[in-house]
């Protein structure tokens, strides 16, 4: 059986465009946004994006999930540009993008929020969640754990309504033979981030998980590589893989841009090897390349061992 190659990347913090911050926005929390935005422009670089990505392409992955934060303010003119950028990247039915806490940053008028993303988030070409995209044996749970919050937070929310919807999603015999992946922004990981940018209700999430499983989860949020682990069901452990923001110069206390190549191989004999590719910038050279790699999964089983 052949190898299904996803790439994984987030936090790309797209430089904001003309006319994404007005005067309107002074009594909102977008106001705090682009104050921090002046500091962290000179560590989210356009061109540390763009070499990363070209490596990515380089390598023609089978699918790139992207795990959130491609804005910073949450504007119509932000989620435009971002639009632009997908397209730029490549077909919309081989990305998938789960928005993370700065694509929501604060409340929008009704059809506006990821309006513009909708080729992006799912096939229905609605822009509601969870959604899942089948390809080639793997199945992509796209969910979304950004809402906006008060001032100075960064906590994420599924919401009952989409557990449920999940729940459901991850108990249907269709998905029962696929490699079941998740896209979250927040990771489900007790302690990864400070309790004011946590997932409010990763509980849910994680009994979720243990009652029906899954392979693996993708996240973002925390601009660190991660490696973790979430309860499955008898016993079993699921493999929960983080990834560091795509855009960063890594000169900030947080690791250089990488993205991650996640090798997914259903052997013939029923077993499944996954094999994790980190590549990214080195600081110190100012050029792309491996960073390391190792086995997440063997047999079925979590391997976190060097390959």
């Amino acid at each position: 059986m052949s190898i299904f190659r996803l790439a994984h990347l987030s936090d790309l913090h797209l430089p904001p465009p003309k006319g994404a911050f007005g005067w309107r926005d002074l009594l909102s929390k977008r106001l705090l946004s682009r104050i921090a935005w002046r500091r962290k422009h000179r560590e989210h670089r356009p061109e540390v994006l763009a070499a990363v990505i070209a490596d990515l392409k380089a390598h023609a992955p089978d699918h790139i999930a992207i795990t959130g934060d491609l804005t910073n303010y949450a504007s119509l003119a932000e989620y435009e540009a971002a639009r632009v950028w997908l397209e730029a990247l490549g077909p919309a039915r081989e990305i998938t993008v789960s928005p993370g806490n700065h694509d929501a940053l604060v409340n929008a008028r009704d059809g506006e929020s990821f309006a513009a993303w909708t080729p992006w988030l799912g096939d229905d070409g609605a822009a509601t969640f969870p959604q899942v995209r089948v390809r080639d044996g793997v199945a992509l749970f796209n969910l979304c754990s950004a809402v906006p919050t008060a001032p100075h937070l960064a906590t994420g929310r599924l919401g009952q309504a989409q557990l449920d919807r999940l729940d459901a999603l991850l108990a249907d015999p269709a998905y029962r033979d696929a490699f079941r992946v998740l896209l979250i922004h927040h990771p489900p990981v007790p302690g990864a981030v400070a309790k004011r940018k946590s997932l409010e209700d990763q509980d849910a999430l994680r009994a979720l998980l243990a009652r029906h499983g899954a392979d693996l989860v993708l996240h973002g949020h925390a601009h660190e590589a991660m490696v973790s682990t979430a309860p499955g069901p008898d016993g079993a452990t699921i493999p929960v893989l983080g990834v560091p923001s795509a855009s960063a110069l890594g000169e900030r206390g947080h690791p250089a841009a990488r993205w991650h190549g996640i090798e997914i191989d259903r052997q013939a004999q029923g077993g499944v090897e996954v094999k994790l590719v980190a590549r990214g910038l080195d600081p110190r050279t100012g050029q792309t390349g491996e960073l390391g790699r190792c086995v997440l999964v063997q047999a079925g089983r979590p391997a976190i061992q060097r390959a």
